[in-house]
């Protein structure tokens, strides 16, 4: 990168590739410094379609100065359809290395390169390839634009985003359920990229529930722009550079006004509700694959009204039309049993979900707890119907991985100390391990407990010794699914993560020669 300053002097520099952001389309968004550096380069390039013009071309044209080199850059592609062997993204690897080689003689011959982008250069932008191609053998410099989404969402005139709102910028060309459940799973959305697409975008919208809210802009900040509801868009007249906006909606912290906003903006499902309130459906969907959900579970998400969840299990239910989806960080369990309450109190139908089993370290129990506080508020919330789907727990799952080691009796403890003492745990730790009972230990080890499974190795390895057998089963069920089977005295901590389940054997446990592992459930089998 140069060392050029940012500021003050706006000429170009000989042998310097410049990628310059001109706007969305007003040529009076072009930021000072841009004007001077398309003013003074000794050359002036833009990418293009074959048959039209540079749309950044025509933003810059009054800055261009007479007698400049240019260089129009033409697209052999615009589509997904070439007999190119590489296909699309091979065509275009091919051009972008073609226009490297363009450039590298004007810089090579101490000419400085302006390369127009239209928006913002790194947004979307052809000039990254390029730049990518030469910065290692040549000095470059972005100079940022207002980008197209900026330009849109400032046309919508609607805030996109308050409080911890998450915005999530989207192109049209992923494939629709894809789409629906990001826009599902944000805050407010902006979907780039339309054209051919917007049939797609559209019924992703509906499908995710946020059709009622999206905005159509079309040539932001241009003459001729367009604003209107997505519903209300001719898809056969929608160009591929239009944007959709999906704003965000300005809903209180609290979960009660949570659930209140989300009532109001959601579609009626199947009609009139019910008189009385819905029921909080509790879902355990298994440590990880989808074959591992129980069709009770499966069908229940089919006909919910919403599901609410840590973010990483929310994202694992399909999306349909209907489904409005709340998802949150890992730490507010007692917020989102809170926020299912709500919503089942207005009438709506609501699934809970939660990794393993929902009963066991999961949402069940924090579901529970918040109906005990919601109730000395408002015995009302007594009344709201509570159901708990059982699943395939992650011990289990990884027991079953290995063979049988939690054969025998066992027992599941997490050892997260945040919900109680570490002297606690280390005593139950001790205690079962003196009257011979597998543990499987949940939660070992995280960034902000580094050194707990490493207390819990040493005080286990004087009550019984380093020889007992310990597995390591890693994201059970998953493509990146791994075991260790180990000892006490062996156990690798730093090699654990929250990721893994260690199960630490009793004095029966056997490895067999195959490396399966199993309990007896007598204890005669020693």
């Amino acid at each position: 990168m140069s060392d050029i300053p940012v500021a003050g002097d706006h000429r170009a520099v000989p042998g310097h590739l410049y990628g310059v952001g001109v706007g969305p389309g007003d040529p009076g968004l072009i930021t000072l410094r841009a004007a001077g550096l398309i003013a003074s380069a000794d050359v002036v390039a833009y990418h293009r379609a074959a048959h039209r013009e540079s749309t950044a071309r025509r933003i810059a044209a009054g800055h261009i100065a007479d007698g400049v080199i240019e260089e129009a850059l033409v697209y052999p592609v615009t589509t997904g359809t070439t007999d190119h062997p590489g296909g699309y993204y091979g065509a275009l690897a091919d051009f972008y290395d073609e226009c490297a080689e363009r450039f590298r003689e004007h810089l090579a011959a101490g000419r400085s390169i302006v390369c127009l982008a239209e928006g913002d250069p790194l947004f979307y932008g052809s000039f990254m390839y390029v730049h990518d191609a030469l910065r290692e053998d040549f000095p470059t410099t972005v100079v940022p634009g207002v980008t197209a989404m900026a330009a849109a969402s400032a046309a919508v005139g609607t805030g996109m985003s308050r409080h911890e709102d998450t915005v999530t910028v989207l192109p049209g060309t992923l494939p629709v359920p894809e789409l629906a459940r990001r826009l599902a799973d944000t805050d407010a959305a902006i979907v780039m990229k339309l054209g051919r697409t917007f049939d797609g975008v559209r019924e992703a919208l509906r499908q995710a529930g946020v059709l009622e809210r999206a905005v159509y802009v079309e040539r932001a900040s241009r003459e001729g722009q367009r604003v209107l509801p997505v519903a209300d868009v001719d898809a056969d007249a929608v160009p591929y550079m239009s944007i959709v906006v999906v704003p965000g909606v300005d809903v209180r912290a609290d979960a009660a006004g949570r659930a209140a906003a989300y009532r109001e903006l959601a579609p009626a499902v199947g009609g009139e509700r019910a008189a009385g309130p819905g029921t909080v459906h509790v879902v355990g969907l298994g440590p990880g694959p989808e074959r591992w959900l129980t069709p009770e579970a499966s069908a229940m998400l089919a006909r919910v009204d919403h599901v609410v969840g840590y973010a990483p299990y929310v994202a694992r239910v399909p999306q349909r039309a209907g489904l409005t989806r709340h998802a949150s960080g890992n730490t507010v369990e007692l917020d989102r049993g809170r926020l299912a309450l709500d919503l089942a109190r207005g009438g709506e139908d609501v699934a809970l979900v939660s990794g393993g089993d929902a009963g066991v370290f999961g949402m069940a129990t924090a579901l529970f707890e918040a109906r005990e506080r919601a109730v000395e508020e408002d015995p009302a919330y007594g009344d709201v119907p509570v159901r708990v789907l059982p699943g395939v727990t992650a011990a289990h799952a990884a027991s079953a991985l290995v063979g049988a080691v939690l054969g025998g009796d066992h027992a599941l403890v997490n050892l997260s100390d945040n919900l109680k003492p570490w002297e606690v745990l280390a005593d139950r730790l001790v205690a079962l391990a003196s009257r011979d009972v597998t543990l499987a230990l949940y939660n070992p080890r995280s960034r902000s407990r580094p050194d707990t499974l490493g207390h819990a190795r040493d005080l286990l390895v004087t009550e019984v010794g380093p020889q007992r057998v310990v597995v390591v089963a890693r994201h059970v069920g998953r493509e990146e699914e791994s075991v260790t089977v180990t000892t006490l005295g062996d156990l690798d901590v730093a090699a654990v993560d929250m990721g893994c389940l260690v199960v630490v054997g009793a004095s029966s446990t056997r490895v067999t020669a195959d490396g399966r592992v199993w309990t007896p459930r007598s204890q005669d089998q020693r």
